[in-house]
């Protein structure tokens, strides 16, 4: 007798590696909170057009200056009598820097470069009084001032030669001649500054977050006369500021402020419900039955999602699959042990008997009767080598390779030569190729050809027909047959109407497993003369052409 010594090799169980890792709600908050403050951040990238205004605010004061210096220098040129005094004459314009007739002046400030001055010092009592005909031409031209004021709301003053204001409405008679952009102005040069702004009330506390509240544009125009200076159009204003619009809507800003939360709100609720709670749902339902919970193996209450809903259905059937293996597996091992017992008792029996026999009264057992119980031995030890056997093939069966490839034809060659007690006749799509190896096609057909000679068949026909992805073999023979009360059972392990001849009813049981290894099928088909199969191949696509 031989004795197969196995050995099991128990992996260790795969572990996650324990390490911090964001929950899925934290990033959901985290995601969340930056697009809520989105909104917030994006105000300081308003100081980009902020710089952008200050250039737009440049460049209207320009466009203005320039207007009104044309209506003031025809004005003066006019008025003004010819001995009158005037100031510099202007630097000349370089070739070079006055391409063609015209001579632009374009925005230069850059609040970002950092060029603010301070606060626009204060007016100072003027050396000399200015000259009668410009205090005339003052008073003439103020009107003009004051009704662009109105309208575009820049501060203007008109200086005479020596920087002294001739009009404006505050610091007539005062001199500016002391402050920077005024004194190149004198000279005939146009000068704009940036200076911080001086309000006589605090600004609204958005404000705060703006340098364009806090500072003012200046320009000094030179207005030139007969080739001299004639006098400075000293014009000023603020530029526009975003924050001041947004305060002046703070009733909307709010508002969209809360949309904007109640949207987001919104937001996590619906991935709260989608993501977050059917996911938390399923750790839940994945320890419980991981520590034997088998009511925990229902449907989700909530899928969230089709996904979701795919994945928890996945996981159902695993559960289920990995229960009824367990249950197969518990039911598998009482049938081995019944199946085990009886020869065991039966040997144990015997071998107490003639072991009495030796030690026992002077009565001794009959030769016969010590053949007998010998025999016994004997056949139940082929029993309980059969049946090792056939678990052994059973577990073969199950871990099967599933590689390879072969043809009914010649499979059905091969069986006819090792069983010539049988008339097997083939016909229909043999050629096509299946997916099982030319070795596991033998075990399932030796089975089935060991089961019909044991019930008395003696003719076996088989028939193959394909059908899209699957070949399907009709295995029918003249036998006994399988009677209706038995039909359920004969796939069950170790269900035999053949004990006494030494059958295990394990035959049936190996084919289906190997052939659900293969992701095939057996069916039996009710047949009126014998027993009849059909056995489901899935095919590899090739067919063998000659």
């Amino acid at each position: 007798m031989r004795s197969f010594g196995v050995t099991e090799q128990v992996a260790a169980p795969a572990r996650v590696t324990p390490k911090w890792r964001p929950s899925l709600s934290l990033i959901v908050i985290m995601m969340l909170t930056a697009v809520l403050t989105l909104p917030l951040v994006s105000l300081f990238f308003f100081r980009i057009y902020e710089n952008q205004l200050v250039h737009q605010t440049e460049a209207e004061l320009i466009a203005q200056s320039a207007a009104l210096s044309a209506v003031i220098e025809s004005d003066l040129d006019g008025h003004l009598p010819p001995d009158t005094a005037l100031g510099a004459r202007p630097p000349a314009v370089a070739p070079a820097e006055q391409p063609g007739p015209f001579t632009p002046i374009l925005p230069s400030l850059d609040l970002a470069r950092g060029d603010l001055l301070g606060r626009r010092p204060d007016a100072m009592p003027a050396l000399q009084p200015a000259n009668p005909v410009f205090k005339l031409a003052g008073e003439r031209l103020f009107p003009l001032l004051e009704r662009t004021q109105s309208i575009t709301l820049t501060g203007f003053r008109l200086l005479d030669p020596d920087g002294v204001v001739i009009a404006g409405r505050a610091e007539v008679g005062l001199s500016l001649a002391h402050i920077e952009e005024v004194r190149e102005a004198v000279q005939g040069r146009f000068k704009a500054v940036l200076r911080q702004r001086v309000s006589k009330n605090p600004p609204p506390p958005l404000y705060s977050l703006s340098r364009g509240t806090s500072i003012r544009v200046f320009t000094a125009m030179p207005i030139i006369v007969r080739g001299h200076v004639a006098g400075v159009l000293y014009a000023s204003r603020t530029p526009s500021n975003v924050f001041r619009h947004l305060y002046e809507e703070r009733g909307k800003v709010a508002l969209a402020g809360a949309s904007v939360a109640l949207l987001t709100i919104l937001i996590g609720l619906a991935f709260h419900r989608a993501i977050t709670r059917p996911v938390h749902e399923l750790i839940a339902r994945t320890t419980a039955i991981g520590q034997g919970d088998r009511s925990a193996i229902v449907p989700l209450k909530h899928h969230g999602t089709a996904e979701f809903a795919r994945l928890a259905q996945s996981f159902l059937d695993m559960a289920n699959s990995l229960n009824n293996r367990s249950d197969f597996i518990a039911t598998f091992a009482a049938h081995v042990s019944h199946e085990l017992k009886s020869p065991l008792t039966s040997i144990e029996g015997a071998a107490e008997l003639l072991r009495d026999d030796m030690t026992g009264p002077a009565v001794a057992m009959s030769d016969d009767d010590r053949r007998r119980f010998l025999s016994n031995i004997i056949s139940d030890t082929h029993r309980l080598t059969a049946i090792t056997n056939r678990l052994r093939e059973l577990a073969r069966a199950e871990i099967a390779p599933t590689g390879g490839s072969t043809e009914l034809s010649s499979a059905m060659a091969d069986i006819q030569h090792r069983y010539p007690a049988l008339d097997i006749r083939a016909d229909g799509a043999l050629d096509r190729k299946i997916r099982i190896s030319a070795e596991n096609i033998h075990i399932i057909l030796s089975h089935l050809l060991d089961n019909a000679l044991h019930h008395g068949a003696t003719r076996i026909q088989a028939a193959a027909s394909t059908a899209s992805d699957r070949l399907d073999l009709v295995i029918s023979d003249n036998g006994g047959g399988v009677s209706p009360n038995n039909r359920a059972r004969i796939f069950d392990s170790f269900f035999t109407t053949r004990r006494d001849a030494g059958g295990t009813g394990m035959g049936l049981s190996i084919v289906r497993a190997m052939l659900t290894a293969h992701g095939g099928e057996i069916t039996l088909l009710d047949s009126a003369d014998g027993a009849a199969f059909t056995l489901s191949f899935p095919v590899t696509g090739e067919l063998d052409l000659d």
